[in-house]
Formats: C-alpha cells, structure tokens, sequence
C-alpha cells in the first residue's frame, strides 16, 4: 500500500556522517557488522568535506560522527573541524576504548560533544558484549575524563535482556552523567542473527528530519535501515537525494511497517527524533541512541 506524505519531504536537521567500518571492537550486537578488519569504504576525505559543505547549504545543523569507531577513520578530526567551521554542531559517537590527545582537544571546542554506548556496570557482562576483555575499564576511564574536561557528554546504555538496567544507570549517574538512554539490541548487522532486515526494529521516523550517508557514499533514512539506499553522493547532491523520490519512498515503507510500541513483543521502540527528546547531538536533552 502507497502511502501519501502529510507533508512535503524537507532536507534533515541532523545528518549521521557513518565514516568507517574500521572498530576495536567487534560487539556482539553492532548494526553494521564493524570489526579490527573492517575499512574505510570509498569516500575519500574530499567526499566528506564535499557532503558537509552541501549538507550546510541544505540547512543541515546537526551531524553525528559515528561508524565503527569513527576516530579511527584517517580524515575524522579534520570532517569534524569542518563541519565546525561550517556552523554545525557535532557529536562523535565513540567507544571511548582510545581517544588520543588531538581527539581531547577537538571535543572540548564549542560545538563538539561525546556520546558512548555502556552495556553494564559489571565489567564482565560490558565485556561480554563488545568482545575486549578490557573495554568496560578503558571506556570507563574515558568517560570520567570526559565528564572531567567538561565535554557534553551523553551516554545509551544498550541491552539484550533488560537485566542490570537501573545498576548500570545508577553507576552512569554516580560518574556524573546525566543523559543517559536506554536501548535494546536492534536486529541488523550482528544484532540480526541472520535474519535479513526489515523495517520492524526501527523506531519509526528514519528519514523524517535525519538521514544518514554510508562509507561508500550511500545515503539511507538512518544508520539501520542502510539496505534502503535513497541515492549516493557519489554521484548525486546531497540536497536531491534528501528530498528526491527515494526518500519519500523509504519514508513511506518504514511507516507502513513500523511495530506501534504497545505490540506484545518483547521490545520498546525508542524514536530517534530531532524534537525536543530525540536526534538532537551536541544539543541537549538529546537521547538518542543510534550506536547500539
């Protein structure tokens, strides 16, 4: 069944600039399959400057860097800078296991702000998820450093179980952090089992005021429904792509699929929406957890 917009489709407040397969890590629930042997794709750093300079002309705002671990992407400090000096807030979603001395001092500039996934307050249950046998201990350090600099910082506590929620909420809280979300694991990548996707594990509003632009260029509604390529900036604007044919179509599909909240299923579907709750990095209360 077609499905006719209630409004015309606009060019996103937020963009996810998803840089890099390339991961420490390789979590067990990761939505885009990243890993040590991952790579960087095919966008190259003038394609990413390019994207930024026409998502600023689009009116884009808001831009997360995320991947992967996107500080491990070559050209990261230098997309993030840019998309600084275009006027943009941003927001590095990071698994906090390394940040180097460059990376510190790029978050603590106005604009900037960190965002981390945290799985349990017990280390062995955290490490259980992301693989590494001492990731809770580095992210956590991390974490307290950040809260330490000042860094707006914001953290997605994500779950297969439900189980050790509010623990590990209470720990989060007693480090000093303040927006915390909480996220169950979202069936793509890993996290799918092998089950092809599907629009049932998405909140719902993908490509209604966000969308988000692949390592090989592809643009999709966000970073899960990525098997719903709107377009490439490869060889297509930004702006077309964002209001073009392929997007009101994906758009379209997710409503007609979407799972209401109240279905019996076992799972609550957070929104990920750029309102006063939602999509928002670097501009608080923002709570979306796009990582897990």
């Amino acid at each position: 069944m077609t499905i006719t917009p209630e409004r015309p489709i606009t060019a996103p407040g937020m963009i996810w600039l998803d840089l890099t397969r390339v991961c420490q890590l390789e979590c067990a629930h990761c939505y885009n399959n990243s890993g040590p042997d991952g790579d960087h794709g095919t966008m190259t750093r003038t394609d990413w400057l390019r994207t930024i300079d026409q998502a600023a002309a689009a009116g884009v705002r808001h831009v997360q860097l995320i991947g992967g671990e996107p500080t491990l992407h070559p050209d990261a400090l230098e997309i993030a800078a840019h998309a600084l000096a275009a006027g943009m807030n941003v927001e590095a979603y990071s698994n906090l296991v390394h940040v180097t001395d460059a990376w510190w001092a790029l978050l603590q500039r106005p604009g900037m702000s960190l965002a981390t996934s945290y799985y349990s307050a017990d280390p062995d249950q955290h490490n259980a998820m992301t693989g590494r046998p001492s990731s809770h201990r580095h992210t956590r350090r991390n974490l307290v450093k950040a809260l330490n600099l000042g860094i707006p910082t914001r953290a997605s506590i994500i779950t297969s179980t439900g189980k050790g929620v509010e623990e590990t909420r209470v720990e989060l809280q007693a480090l000093g952090v303040t927006r915390i979300g909480v996220d169950h694991v979202r069936p793509y990548g890993r996290g799918a089992q092998g089950e092809a996707p599907d629009c049932s594990g998405l909140c719902g509003a993908c490509g209604d005021n966000r969308a988000s632009v692949a390592p090989d260029g592809s643009v999709s509604p966000c970073v899960f429904s990525t098997w719903m390529r709107t377009g490439n900036v490869h060889t297509e604007g930004l702006a077309d792509i964002l209001t073009g044919p392929g997007m009101t179509r994906a758009r379209n599909e997710i409503s007609a699929g979407r799972k209401d909240d109240d279905e019996d299923d076992g799972h609550i579907f957070i929104p990920c929406g750029p309102d006063d709750d939602g999509c928002t990095p670097g501009v608080p209360p923002s709570k979306c957890p796009p990582r897990n």
